[in-house]
């Protein structure tokens, strides 16, 4: 059943008759003029489609950059400068702090090009065209094929295509399936692999609210962090030298000094990650009220023991900051998308609308769909024991570091075991994990492992179903030591060699291939090795199988929504390839007799000081601008600095340091967040609390200009101010 480019003819058909409300849906750029245009323009926009994304002119999409492999980035100067969110950044300003170099606590700013800091394996990823490419993609593909042999043909397909276009391109191509597999676009790229480090604030400003407001509304966090872009003396992506230059783009976003008033029309371009809107009730269910309260139990047991430990410890504090963030983040968002759907009563809205679904099926005469509601019952039944076993395994098992250390050394044993005496692939591989070792005890606190182990093994034995999905060792502890997970936790500690980095290297340093024995004594090699021989052996065959026949259906009940709703407009779900998405600036009411407002202010953050909690430290310096009042072209109309705004800009994970722009296209904002009544978003939206969080870009010009003292930057970017 083929859907192929007839779902974009079928989609551009129906705009016409039209008429929806801003806010739901990341679009893909190159269809905008078709699909979204028209209804931009009535909210307030005042550019073209074409002055968005064009493979004709220089246009917005010029100044996007996937950061990394998770963010968004945009080109703010004529030199190449790329801001992003703090966040996005902070494991590259991690790796560049130490206890003499604080540049998580004190901020760095480079005061000319000369102090930027490189940052080895980072790179920014540019869109250079989208092509749609659904007819090459599934030549030779038909219904009759298993998932296998269809994922075969795809895949032969997508590596004769991007490789023909490869080999007379000096850039990259890869191909992203949308619509749930029914249309697939071609993604030409450059990638640049110098990016380096100009200036972030201190985590004062940066992860203002930390924690405790992280996914919350009203913000007041600085969150962004300003790179490079370098390329070679003739304009070409290049590794890392003294010799490259800036970059110059085609194109770098002006930026307003005007600010936004509510009901403003916004867009974000940008990356985001992963969203799932079209799922049935029955992975939603799994999701929200099964995965996530047990993701959560076990992440707060992590964050818990983090927190004692860095709160006594700067150095501590220093080594587990990203690690920190990293769980904390999701863990939050579990709980508000929970919550979110919860409060929407989303599973049973679902459910009404499966149950229409369903009559619809009957009455059309198709018997595969009328069989698609059924089939998922059936098959979110199978895989509901497996997921809960994975889930636990990889946040209750491996998420103890030095048996996810111990992991990394499979390899080395599989190597040894099965080709002794291929000492090149043998020497190749400890030379990676001497690599992998010197970064692992760079930020390894063995207290916290420890205590994290007891109390994460507690946490999966009890909670964990008996039977074929529990690895070996936790029978051992309810037998062999009567339940005592710390007993046994000190049994693992006493005997391992992976949480010491001494004892690592003298055993890499004199290896022999006969050596491995000794890894397989090790207990934590031993209880990654039962997780690791559990899940290849039952749980990821199962889930992979499970997930396939999941996939095939869930394919055939996205063409087959779009065929029950010929009136209804689709956008395709987030894949980490650009989109844009719109909306209006606004508050919104959480709960009974509360309403947001939709910018928050300097003076917010003096309401929030407080100099006992680190996530509330108001720095010397900000209090004295805010004292002073000093904030230049930076005020607001009414004389305050506005910190951050609200919008209904659908976003999700892979937005974050998206560009917020206004009606002109210009610069307003830098997404980097949603409230929390919103985070289920990702699954259903609610326009009457789905929220993105931005920081209003007058803040960030405060802080490089009138708080870092590095006006300098100021000269190579676009001012625009109306008035």
């Amino acid at each position: 059943m083929k859907l192929r480019s007839s779902v974009l003819v079928a989609l551009l058909v129906i705009i016409s008759r039209l008429t929806l409300i801003g806010g739901e849906g990341m679009w893909i750029p190159m269809l905008l003029q078709q699909m979204n245009e028209k209804e931009m323009q009535e909210m307030g926009m005042k550019i073209t489609a074409e002055d968005i994304y064009s493979i004709n002119k220089s246009s917005l999409k010029d100044a996007i950059l996937l950061f990394g492999r998770g963010c968004t980035s945009e080109i703010i100067s004529k030199d190449g400068l790329l801001l992003t969110n703090h966040h996005c950044g902070f494991g590259n300003i991690q790796k560049h702090s130490t206890v003499d170099h604080d540049y998580l606590t004190d901020g760095f700013w480079a005061m000319n090009k000369g102090e930027e800091l490189p940052n080895p394996g980072l790179t920014a990823t540019l869109l250079i065209e989208m092509r749609e490419v659904t007819d090459s993609i599934l030549q030779g593909v038909d219904e009759k094929m298993s998932m296998k042999e269809r994922q075969l043909q795809i895949k032969a397909n997508t590596v004769r295509l991007t490789s023909n276009f490869e080999k007379d391109s000096p850039y990259k191509a890869s191909v992203k399936p949308f619509f749930k597999g029914n249309a697939y676009y071609m993604l030409i790229t450059e990638v640049f692999k110098d990016i380096r480090l100009v200036g972030a604030p201190p985590s004062n400003i940066g992860k203002f609210g930390g924690d405790t407001d992280n996914w919350m509304w009203p913000r007041h966090t600085g969150d962004f962090s300003l790179f490079r872009i370098y390329v070679d003396k003739d304009g070409n992506s290049a590794e890392y030298s003294e010799d490259n230059v800036p970059y110059q783009p085609k194109f770098y976003f002006p930026i307003s000094l005007e600010g936004v008033e509510e009901e403003d029309f916004t867009f974000v371009f940008g990356y985001p990650a992963r969203t799932n809107e079209y799922l049935p009730s029955y992975a939603v269910e799994l999701i929200t009220e099964i995965g996530n309260p047990n993701k959560i139990e076990l992440r707060e047991t992590r964050l818990d023991i983090f927190s004692k430990y860095s709160e006594k410890d700067p150095a501590v504090r220093i080594k587990y900051a990203t690690k920190h963030a990293r769980v904390s983040n999701y863990w939050k968002k579990m709980i508000g998308e929970s919550g979110g759907v919860k409060r929407m009563d989303g599973i049973n809205k679902k459910k009404d609308f499966e149950n229409e679904f369903t009559n619809w099926a009957k009455q059309s005469g198709n018997d595969q769909y009328s069989l698609i509601m059924p089939e998922f019952e059936r098959l979110y039944g199978e895989l509901t024991p497996v997921k809960v076993a994975s889930e636990y395994m990889m946040e209750g098992g491996m998420a103890i570091e030095v048996i996810k250390a111990a992991s990394y050394y499979f390899n080395l044993v599989k190597l040894s075991k099965d080709d002794p005496n291929n000492i090149e692939a043998i020497d190749a591989e400890i030379a990676k994990l001497k690599k992998r070792k010197a970064a692992f005890f760079k930020d390894y606190y063995k207290p916290i492992d420890e205590e994290v182990m007891t109390s994460l093994l507690k946490l999966y034995n009890e909670n964990m179903p008996d039977g074929e999905y529990k690895p070996a060792f936790l029978s051992t502890i309810s037998t062999k030591y009567n339940g005592d997970y710390k007993a046994y936790t000190n049994y693992v500690f006493s005997k391992t060699m992976f949480d010491d980095d001494a004892k690592l290297t003298e055993f890499l340093d004199s290896y022999k291939p006969k050596k491995y024995k000794k890894l397989m004594k090790d207990p934590a090699y031993k209880m990654a090795m039962e997780m690791g021989d559990l899940f290849r052996a039952k749980l990821g065959g199962q889930m992979k199988a499970i997930n396939n026949s999941i996939d095939s259906l869930q394919r055939i009940y996205m063409k087959a929504q779009m065929e029950m709703k010929p009136d209804d407009r689709f956008y395709p779900d987030a894949n980490f390839t650009l989109r844009v998405s719109y909306g209006n600036v606004g508050g919104y009411s959480p709960k009974d007799a509360v309403y947001y407002k939709h910018f928050t202010t300097l003076e917010g953050i003096m309401e929030k000081e407080d100099p006992d909690i680190y996530d509330y430290v108001v720095t010397d310096r900000l209090r004295e601008l805010y004292e002073t009042k000093d904030y230049g072209q930076y005020a607001d109309k009414d004389g305050s600095l506005h910190v951050g705004f609200a919008a209904s800009n659908h976003t999700t994970g892979g937005n974050s340091g998206s560009p917020v722009l206004n009606a002109n296209g210009e610069l307003v904002g830098v997404n980097f967040d949603r409230c929390w009544e919103g985070t289920m978003s990702d699954l259903m939206y609610d326009p009457s609390v789905c929220r993105n969080i931005s920081i209003d870009i007058r803040y960030f010009l405060f802080i490089v200009d009138k708080y870092a003292r590095a006006g300098y930057l100021l000269d190579e970017m676009k001012l625009i101010k109306n008035n």
